[in-house]
């Protein structure tokens, strides 16, 4: 393995998650400090966890060599995660005026819709 494959493979598969837990852990916390009323918490991470998903997967599809692991990506991304973002967006349209998280929260989840077919058509054309 060359240098350049093991610098892909660590910002691939290290780097990029180890980055967005703490983004979504500094986003915590700047909700807990501003004291947002029913912070969407495990709602955030759901949704960090489905686009991050999406992110290692177009990484991978690009960059990388696609294993077994990747197409249980595609399987989640494709059959479990409209479920869920579209139960999130259900639950987070009651909420959404309660703050810019709430709101952000929901409109996150409809992109999803938008978002992943565009990023699959994306792949398909460009690999």
């Amino acid at each position: 393995m060359s240098t350049i494959e093991i610098i892909i493979a660590v910002t691939i598969h290290l780097i990029i998650p180890i980055a967005g837990l703490l983004f979504y852990f500094w986003l915590i916390r700047k909700m807990i400090r501003e004291k947002v009323e029913s912070p969407p918490i495990v709602d955030l991470f759901l949704i960090f966890a489905t686009y991050g998903g999406l992110l290692l997967l177009t990484l991978t599809s690009f960059f990388w060599l696609w294993s077994g692991m990747a197409s249980l990506g595609v399987a989640y991304l494709t059959f479990v995660a409209p479920l869920l973002m579209g139960v999130l967006a259900y639950r987070n349209y009651g909420m959404k005026h309660l703050s810019k998280y709430h709101l952000s929260t929901y409109k996150s989840c409809l992109l999803y819709f938008v978002i992943t077919p565009i990023t699959f058509l994306s792949i398909i054309a460009l690999t």
